[in-house]
């Protein structure tokens, strides 16, 4: 685990995340993966692949379609996605953190739900067996908002009822790998910065057609293009990652909606750089999603113990 501690004009605060370089050394090997694609043919050329990319923040919140055309969120619209036309909004996500040195490797998983209007969402992560010194550990609930990540259950002396809040924006790669889990409008927002993308062709994915995208995005410009609830923790990445641009796979299905994503970052804190793989997988368009927040009281305050 990475500990860190800031300092505000209300005193010390102690705030942690989980570091994905820092699990790697205490655990043991563990593979995982988003796969389930197969190739198919498609008519599509590659003219519109970098608009295409640059559009599915947007469509995920609901603000326009695959074509441009304003819509209604699918939450809000109370539609659920079978696979073909409901709008996007929410939806259920999985993810996967995988990182490998030394012949090591480690998988993070989420589960959860999250809402792309207003940049909440809950999930469930389980670290791997042995990732924080014991043979097993309690499965992590994390919130998300704008500029925060809230963890319970995040042990090291931590009240087993309390929250511990972590500003995203102070974060050195803004929580885009420290969290276990890229936040899915993050994910989707790192799309904006593309700057070269090539269409490989169309795909199955979990029984939905898709059009692959592969490609890198400038990690500056997509916090410059992002939505302002997203730009402080993309500008904090922007800086702190050790390299300006991020290999991407991208998957949107016919209404231009992301169906998954994966991100291969170069992330140190110290010492050598680690490849850190972040996969992101969304179904279930307009899922209902209700996240409420600690109260200022449920969050812990204390120092937390170092691993």
């Amino acid at each position: 685990m990475l500990v860190q501690q800031h300092r505000s004009k209300g005193g010390a605060r102690a705030v942690c995340a989980l570091a994905v370089a820092g699990v790697m050394a205490a655990t043991g090997g563990c593979s995982g993966g988003g796969g389930g694609d197969r190739a198919v043919a498609d008519e599509r050329g590659r003219a519109d692949s970098l608009d295409a990319v640059h559009r599915a923040a947007a469509v995920l919140a609901g603000t326009v379609t695959g074509t441009g055309t304003a819509i209604m969120s699918g939450a809000a619209a109370g539609s659920r996605d079978s696979g073909s036309g409901a709008a996007a909004g929410s939806a259920e996500v999985r993810t996967t953190m995988e990182t490998a040195a030394g012949g090591t490797r480690v998988t993070i998983r989420g589960r959860g739900v999250y809402d792309f209007r207003h940049r909440t969402g809950r999930l469930t992560v389980v670290l791997p067996q042995g990732a924080a010194g014991t043979t097993e550990h309690r499965p992590i609930t994390e919130l998300m908002a704008p500029g925060a990540l809230y963890m319970m259950n995040r042990g090291a002396g931590v009240p087993a009822d309390k929250w511990v809040r972590v500003d995203t924006t102070t974060l050195a790669d803004g929580n885009l790998v420290t969290g276990g889990v890229t936040d899915p409008m993050a994910a989707a927002e790192l799309l904006r910065g593309a700057d070269r993308v090539t269409y490989v062709g169309r795909t199955v994915l979990d029984g939905v057609p898709v059009r692959h995208y592969r490609g890198t995005t400038d990690l500056g410009r997509a916090a410059r293009e992002a939505a302002p609830e997203s730009r402080g923790a993309l500008r904090a990445a922007a800086k702190g990652f050790r390299r300006d641009t991020v290999r991407f796979d991208a998957y949107l299905d016919d209404q231009g909606r992301l169906r998954k994503v994966r991100h291969r970052f170069g992330f140190a804190d110290e010492g050598p750089a680690v490849e850190v793989v972040s996969t992101t997988l969304l179904s279930g368009f307009g899922v209902p999603v209700s996240v409420r927040l600690p109260d200022g009281r449920d969050i812990y305050t204390g120092r937390i113990r170092q691993r």
